[in-house]
């Protein structure tokens, strides 16, 4: 992929992870492992060739590149990438992965440098087409009385439907807290992969990153699918629930992992 601009203007905040890292354990680092996904673009992908690309491996490089340490990014299954992280298996995550509370009770996260909140797709031509308030966003950390009511809004339009959700992803806690009396769920182990059953009428929406959908729906294979609705952002303590880099904490104990 081509560098961006927005890559550098993340390397401030962003850096600041691996920094902390080396000073952490007070010693020289000079070789990290970072954990990504690869099945997430534009931020992580796994090309045709089985190497890794999107905006967070050229990030990754580049902080690396900088400070001078040799880096070895690795694939890991979303669901399980911060059990992996607190068994030692590798050194740091950027992998599209939300600073929530709860998450930071059992690791670390960078500065952001990046967030797009959560949305849903559709195909063309389907009832859900016509849900309202498309691109409007409604935010649980500022406005969650205003998040709540649109999300009731949106019950009896899709009431009886059925949604893909990526498991253990932002998207699947935001269904199960606010819509899941009025859908039935499908989780997924990649976003990918319920974009495939949307296509082939095995479901009648996805929720996922607006990022990722906004990739999504330009392949030629998803020219059927379309963007529809509101955004809802994350609650979090920093502003608009962003993405960071994570590490392990001395007191990390199990946790699953949400987008």
């Amino acid at each position: 992929m081509k560098k961006s601009t927005a890559t550098t203007a993340a390397v401030a905040v962003a850096v600041g992870l691996l920094a902390v890292t080396a000073q952490a354990e007070e010693k020289k680092r000079s070789k990290i492992t970072i954990a990504t996904e690869g099945a997430f673009p534009p931020y992580n992908l796994t090309k045709p060739d089985g190497t890794l690309d999107g905006y967070e491996i050229e990030l990754s490089k580049y902080l690396c590149e900088h400070m001078k340490v040799e880096c070895t990014i690795v694939p890991q299954a979303f669901d399980g990438m911060i059990p992996a992280l607190n068994a030692g298996k590798f050194d740091a995550i950027m992998a599209g992965m939300s600073a929530t509370e709860k998450r930071k009770e059992v690791i670390d996260f960078s500065m952001s440098y990046g967030s797009t909140g959560q949305a849903f797709a559709t195909l063309k031509g389907s009832d859900l087409e016509a849900l309202p308030m498309k691109g409007e966003l409604f935010s649980l950390a500022s406005n969650e009385a205003g998040a709540r009511k649109a999300a009731e809004e949106l019950k009896p339009l899709i009431e009886g439907k059925t949604i893909g959700v990526q498991r253990a992803s932002i998207a699947a806690r935001f269904i199960d807290e606010y819509l899941k009396d009025a859908v039935e769920v499908r989780e997924y182990k990649t976003t990918e992969q319920h974009d495939l059953d949307l296509i082939a009428g095995r479901v009648d929406l996805v929720m996922a990153s607006m990022g990722y959908l906004k990739t999504a729906v330009e392949k030629p294979a998803n020219s059927d699918m379309v963007i529809v609705g509101p955004r809802f952002q994350a609650a979090s303590s920093a502003p608009a629930a962003p993405w960071a880099c994570a590490r392990a904490t001395p007191s990390s104990r199990p946790y699953s992992t949400k987008r």
